[in-house]
């Protein structure tokens, strides 16, 4: 036996040295026998990716361990041998149900003798999706700091990286166009130490300020183009950890000057923004400007003679533990945040640097305090944890904030062994409101429909927006039956009339359903879930609560399945058209057929048009599978009229491809460069397409009309019948639907409904045929009750062109 490529002699010798080869890769490495997608060979990484040990996964099927729709599809294509190579990024689950983030990639090795395998190549992506999000948030928290001072500002990380700057910033140190263009933060650092006229201090300052990742300072900058900035450095937290530094420099270039002529420039003291007070040695207040007065409430002359303690309590408990001296002696001036009392009892707190003014002997003969309000600040800071954590719209917990309770709860509910309910809430039709009023109008809707949500649940529960018209809320300890009642309970709130600037509207609202843990135990899972059963609610007809079952996900993915094979299936010509023979009542004459899709897949067999029209009209992808009809039923017409076989040619026609703006246009084209004649063509269309849109309905059908196409309805009855659109709209033919057929004439309802449908045709000369007649009894009675065509299994199934032309010739 000649050896294969591995210098193996068998395929037992190959899993043999795999298993070995692979064992010291630094990737997770599966080796997949593709018949029974059974896997022969693993290593640790593998194992530990997947949480569990490499014996356990020798011999598993690797199916059962694909937990997205596509890794279910690859090696179901695998399975059918229709699949190759496959990499993308993926989820796996480990047995304690925690998601693990991979980047994947599958490929197909041949070894001698023709034996096969799948190479699977793991590579653990949580770090760097861990990574992403952290950096998301973080460009959330310096956007929100760069837009709520007007000080010029640099936000940096904590080894001087810069994050962003605003516009002051740039217009204080005049940064040159280039450096506002491109993102260089060596070339920013270089270009402000550049400017500095003490440069040696400046690096000096900045390193111990790099150096302690809590310090807050304020520093005295002087440029070399004659402005003086005082820069105040606070830490930046995150949930109570320092990520960074925010920078805000202040031009006070002329403040410096004022103070420097305090005692000779009276009138740039009262003019100062920031209040100032001066002190004697002992601290107690000598005078106070207009800006002090302003800020404290207290005139000049109440504050003279008291001392500053009174006002500012922090500095007489520094005082005590002698930090001002210690400030006084290293820096000639003391600087920190504090709480500034007003006259009527409030607390604002403020930016305090008292500096220390020496008399002619040395002594300290005043001190000089400048107080500013960093309201705004406090108030920015706050700003920016709630932006982070709120939606800016609502004020509702926003994704971010969602989450971290959801763990919370998690967390509680594996120590308690309780449950907790999540619910997906989507607004029915919320979206025509928001197109027809604007924006505006939306918002306020939305504003609305959140209080009445947080007003039905209880306090301890949450209601996060997620964005657009979805909300999903978390109701703590609670079972089925608790969700269910609050569901209720929100169908009823949203079903009351809204009003909203005069307009009186209503608005529902569909609700899934998630528990935990049944229904998932992580976070992902269980809004997953509650969505996908907020979907069905959607399907089965909106304003209303379903419970999340597994079979919805089987669901989903069978539908997503169906619709990427029934892709394939037009592409590789496994759709085709099956006839069903029309005769004349009367004379029993074949005078048409119905065309009719046929769809046999390689795995799913034979599937019903019940199953795959509607998926197809939900997609799309009815536009092109109808076009397709169209044109095979042309050619299908032309070449039986060669052989002198000329039929009316019946076509069903969708709602979602009727309406769609090119059928019409497509339709002439087609029969502009076919030989059949238009008459010879007869769609087939549901009440439901002319009850919508009527204008733009008998638009179109006055056109088709005009080209001397046939009009029928298709199962008459069966919809919302009207009997203003069959005066209105030019039709041919009623058609009676096989369910008022199928038990006539022993149904006595039946036989009615069958009979007035005829009369009515008739009495709007349109001709009627009848479909699903099986039997003469059937026959007979509509022919009795004047009934013009038929067609059904009495005559003969739908069957395929070849065979239809054999029957066609003992019919004829």
């Amino acid at each position: 036996m000649a050896p294969n490529p591995l210098g193996c002699a068998d395929a037992a010798d190959c899993i043999e040295l795999w298993q070995g080869a692979i064992e010291g890769l630094i990737e997770g490495v599966l080796v997949v026998e593709p018949r029974a997608l059974r896997i022969v060979a693993a290593n640790r990484v593998a194992a530990e990716l997947h949480g569990r040990e490499v014996r356990q996964l020798i011999g598993q099927r690797v199916i059962d361990l694909a937990d997205v729709p596509e890794d279910l599809i690859f090696w179901e294509e695998v399975a059918a041998g229709r699949a190759q190579d496959l990499h993308s990024e993926t989820m796996v689950r480990r047995p304690d149900g925690t998601l693990v983030n991979v980047q994947r990639r599958i490929s197909q090795v041949r070894c001698r003798h023709h034996i096969t395998y799948y190479f699977v190549g793991f590579c653990d992506q949580s770090d760097r999706q861990a990574a992403e999000t952290e950096l998301e948030k973080l460009v959330a928290e310096l956007r929100a700091t760069l837009e709520s001072t007007a000080d010029g500002i640099l936000v940096a990380d904590l080894e001087g990286g810069i994050r962003g700057f605003n516009q002051r910033f740039a217009e204080l140190w005049a940064l040159p166009e280039s450096l506002l263009t491109e993102r260089n933060d060596a070339s920013v650092h270089a270009w402000m130490a550049d400017q500095v006229l003490d440069a040696d201090a400046y690096a000096g300052r900045l390193a111990a300020i790099l150096g302690d990742p809590l310090r807050e300072a304020t520093d005295i900058i002087g440029l070399s183009i004659g402005r003086v900035l005082e820069r105040v450095t606070l830490p930046q937290f995150a949930r109570g950890n320092p990520i960074g530094r925010v920078y805000s420099f202040r031009d006070i270039t002329q403040r410096l000057a004022d103070e420097k002529r305090l005692k000779l420039a009276s009138r740039v003291f009262d003019a100062s923004l920031d209040a100032i007070m001066i002190t004697g040695p002992d601290f107690r207040v000598q005078a106070a400007n207009p800006a002090c007065e302003r800020l404290t409430g207290f005139a000049a002359a109440e504050l003279s003679g008291h001392p500053l303690e009174r006002l500012q309590p922090l500095i007489g408990e520094l005082a005590l533990n002698l930090e001002l001296d210690r400030a006084f002696e290293r820096d000639g001036f003391w600087q920190g945040e504090t709480e500034q009392r007003t006259k009527d009892g409030r607390a604002i707190p403020c930016l305090v640097s008292l500096v220390r003014v020496a008399g002619s002997d040395g002594e300290p003969a005043n001190y000089v305090g400048f107080t500013k309000d960093l309201s705004e600040t406090v108030a920015a800071r706050q700003r920016i944890e709630q932006l982070a954590y709120t939606d800016a719209l609502t004020g509702l917990p926003n994704r971010a904030q969602l989450s971290e309770r959801i763990e919370f709860a998690i967390s509680l509910a594996r120590r308690e062994r309780s449950h907790f309910a999540v619910l997906f809430i989507d607004l029915d039709r919320f979206k025509q409101i928001n197109d027809s009023l604007g924006h505006v109008f939306g918002d306020q809707v939305l504003i609305e429909v959140a209080r009445r949500i947080t007003c039905t649940l209880r306090r301890v529960d949450t209601t996060a927006r997620l964005g657009g018209d979805e909300f999903v809320l978390l109701l703590h300890q609670s079972d089925g039956a608790g969700a269910e009642t609050i569901a209720r309970r929100l169908l009823e709130a949203m079903s009351r009339p809204f009003e909203i600037k005069d307009m009186k509207f209503s608005l529902g609202c569909s609700i899934g359903v998630a528990i935990y843990p049944e229904d998932g135990e992580t976070l992902d899972d269980l809004i997953k879930n509650a969505d996908s059963a907020m979907y069905h609610v959607k399907e089965r007809g909106r304003g209303d609560f379903r419970f999340y079952r597994r079979q919805m996900n089987f669901d989903l993915l069978t539908r997503v399945k169906t619709e990427h094979a029934l892709r394939e299936a037009l592409d590789h010509q496994r759709i085709h058209l099956a006839y069903q023979p029309q005769l004349d009542l009367r004379s029993g004459q074949l005078i048409g057929a119905e065309a009719l899709l046929r769809w046999t897949d390689p795995t799913m067999g034979a599937v019903s048009p019940a199953q795959f029209i509607p998926i197809a009209e939900e997609t799309g992808f009815i536009i092109p599978l109808g076009a397709w009809v169209l044109r095979e039923v042309l050619r299908q017409g032309e070449a039986w009229n060669a052989r002198g076989m000329r039929l009316t040619l019946s076509i069903n026609v969708s709602a979602v491809q009727f309406h769609h703006a090119g059928f019409v246009d497509s339709l002439v084209a087609l029969l502009g460069a076919s030989t059949l004649p238009p008459g010879q063509i007869e769609l087939e269309l549901t009440e439901s397409i002319l009850i919508q849109h009527v204008d733009d309905t008998l638009v179109r059908l006055k056109a088709l009309a005009d080209l001397g196409v046939k009009l029928a309805i298709d199962d008459f009855g069966t919809g919302y019948s009207s009997l203003g659109y069959l005066k209105r709209f030019p039709l041919h033919k009623l058609k009676i639907d096989q369910s008022f057929v199928r038990d006539i004439p022993d149904d006595d309802s039946d036989a009615a409904i069958a009979t007035a449908v005829i009369n009515l045709a008739h009495s709007l000369n349109l001709r009627v045929i009848a479909e699903g007649v099986e039997n003469e009894r059937q026959r007979q009675f509509l022919l009795d009750a004047g009934c013009d065509e038929y067609q059904g299994y009495l005559c003969s199934p739908a069957v395929a062109p070849e065979a239809f032309v054999s029957l066609c010739e003992r019919l004829l």
